[in-house]
């Protein structure tokens, strides 16, 4: 029986391997007219399951977060729902979560309810999300299609901060972002 058990688990941590057959992380990318390259990419966990998996995309590569966080250039982050659990109040609970972590600005909050906004779409399992920072607003794309633009560097370093920052949502993320 132990055996059994054993197999389907490991079983289940080799399905989300296999369930895309595009890889929507190529090391160039553009986004909004704008060319960049992948940083690094990982996956967001939670207790056993893979949730979404997630690339950062800079000009140039960098493992200094505080610099990218800092920076006024282009960058995006790609995020790619792999999981059925993730649904719109999750990811509104997430964000919400995400932006605590990452910042205390209040002046940010009707621009956290703007992107949240988006999330009330249905989520779908292989949804793709685009989140493009070209300087002073992040555009938002699903699946190949505008959703929002939501103004302000504040907003942009408090938005990458929630994977980037000094308290990230996944510490493992933060890293594999990072290139590290």
């Amino acid at each position: 029986m132990r055996t059994l058990v054993k197999l389907w688990l490991a079983l289940l941590c080799l399905l989300p391997a296999f369930s895309h057959a595009a890889d929507n992380f190529t090391a160039q990318q553009t986004f909004a007219g704008q060319a960049l390259s992948l940083n690094g990419k990982g996956v967001r966990t939670k207790a056993i399951f893979d949730l979404y998996t997630a690339g950062l995309y800079l000009q140039a590569k960098s493992s200094d977060a505080p610099a990218i966080l800092a920076g006024n250039q282009a960058m995006a982050i790609r995020l790619e729902v792999t999981s059925s659990m993730i649904t719109s109040e999750r990811m509104e609970e997430a964000v919400r979560e995400g932006f605590k972590k990452s910042t205390s600005d209040p002046a940010i909050q009707p621009r956290i309810e703007q992107l949240i906004a988006v999330f009330k779409e249905e989520i779908k399992q292989g949804d793709l999300y685009d989140f493009v920072y070209k300087p002073q607003s992040i555009a938002i794309i699903k699946n190949g299609k505008s959703s929002a633009t939501i103004a302000g560097n504040d907003f942009k370093q408090a938005f990458f901060g929630i994977w980037l920052g000094e308290k990230p949502v996944q510490a493992s993320l933060k890293k594999a972002l990072l290139g590290q």
